[in-house]
């Protein structure tokens, strides 16, 4: 299948694949499609060693990044910022969560779990509005041979744009309404991702088959991919009936066996049904859908507080997600109820673990057999027309 999106990035299939696995990015891009590696909570030195690990694996494939670029930016002391930005959150939402904590019996970590999980992460990273951080963030990302660069929060800075442009890497954008593209577009991105409600994490309120055809009238020449309820076959023929040049998948790889979620968290998955996701800002401090858990019932319950806005709320929960997850692991039933991940609708057609190569060879020859179907029923009808 050739459409605007392949001969954009140069791959076989008109998907792309979101993850935060470089194993599931290096096999969608093995398979024909693009994998895009989600680099949100990679520091720079982490960004390179993944992206060259990435790289020595595909032998000349192409694939994507996508990074959380803020439009603006803060200058000055990291430390000080993150130190003033933990200073803003209030002592009733701390004690909301110890008190969470403590109700489902979640132990603290040890100094070995600290070491293992906590130590990996730069607490740089709590915030990405520092200016520093973002430029060498791109600068990693620049430095290599990528073939798509996605911002997904809000327009991409010009600098960003102006760069991408001068190394010849074309830039896309997530968008959940119409007015949204229109920015896009105006700024300068090359392709279009419209993400409809259905999408797990960061997501509007319109759904995919109302978004879609009305981001690619706004699009003009410029490609859509639909995203937001893309997993199988079918569903990536529809996208393509409503306009898009492909589709943008995310949840499917989940139930990859190289997605680097837990056993707890993809037993959890594939125990869901599709409508066992809600949209809340509890664990980002923006709308997010997630597989519904305790932890989010407990936010949501009376007499609790409301999530802080982005970046204090992930500021805020971030050590008890640690916490959870290691709990979780080690066989805790309490810790199991409060387990939950950024997830879409589509998680009630998850059934099983299957490679992801497995993954995207059943997504194309399901979206082209279906094609063919649809081709033959406007055969039938044109020959009926005929004679």
């Amino acid at each position: 299948m050739r459409t605007a999106f392949t001969e954009l990035v140069g791959v076989e299939h008109p998907l792309a694949g979101f993850n935060r696995t470089p194993a599931v990015v290096v096999e969608v891009s093995r398979a024909g499609a693009l994998g895009v590696l989600g680099a949100t909570m990679y520091s720079p030195e982490e960004l390179d060693e993944q992206l060259t690990l990435i790289e020595e694996q595909l032998g000349g494939r192409p694939y994507g990044v996508d990074l959380l670029v803020p439009a603006r930016t803060t200058n000055g002391d990291l430390g000080e910022l993150v130190a003033d930005l933990r200073s803003q959150i209030p002592e009733e939402h701390r004690q909301f969560v110890d008190g969470l904590l403590e109700k489902y019996g979640i132990p603290p970590l040890s100094e070995h779990d600290q070491l293992e999980r906590l130590g990996r992460i730069d607490a740089s990273l709590e915030t990405n509005t520092d200016a520093a951080l973002v430029a060498e963030l791109l600068d990693v990302t620049f430095s290599h041979r990528v073939a798509l660069v996605a911002s997904a929060l809000g327009t991409p800075p010009p600098a960003m744009l102006e760069r991408a442009k001068a190394q010849g890497v074309p830039v896309a954008a997530l968008v959940g309404k119409g007015e949204h593209a229109e920015k896009q577009l105006a700024a300068g991105v090359d392709l279009i991702v419209a993400q409809g409600t259905e999408a797990g994490g960061h997501t509007g309120n319109v759904a995919t088959m109302v978004l879609t055809p009305e981001v690619v009238g706004i699009a003009g020449d410029v490609p859509v991919l639909a995203a937001g309820g893309i997993a199988t076959g079918p569903q990536l023929a529809a996208a393509l009936a409503l306009g898009a040049a492909g589709g943008w998948a995310g949840s499917v790889w989940l139930s990859s066996h190289e997605d680097a979620a837990s056993r707890v968290i993809k037993e959890k998955l594939l125990a869901a049904t599709s409508s066992d996701t809600v949209v809340s800002p509890t664990r980002t401090g923006k709308a997010a859908r997630q597989l519904r858990s305790a932890w989010i019932d407990e936010w949501h319950a009376a007499g609790a507080p409301e999530p802080l806005p982005m970046p204090l709320q992930p500021m805020l929960v971030r050590e008890a997600w640690e916490r959870i997850d290691v709990a979780a692991e080690k066989g805790s039933d309490r810790a199991r109820n409060l387990e939950s991940f950024f997830v879409g609708q589509v998680v009630g057609s998850l059934s099983q673990l299957r490679p992801t190569a497995e993954i995207v060879r059943a997504i194309v020859e399901g979206c082209e057999a279906r094609l063919r179907e649809l081709s033959a029923l406007t055969g039938a009808r044109v020959a009926e027309e005929v004679s």
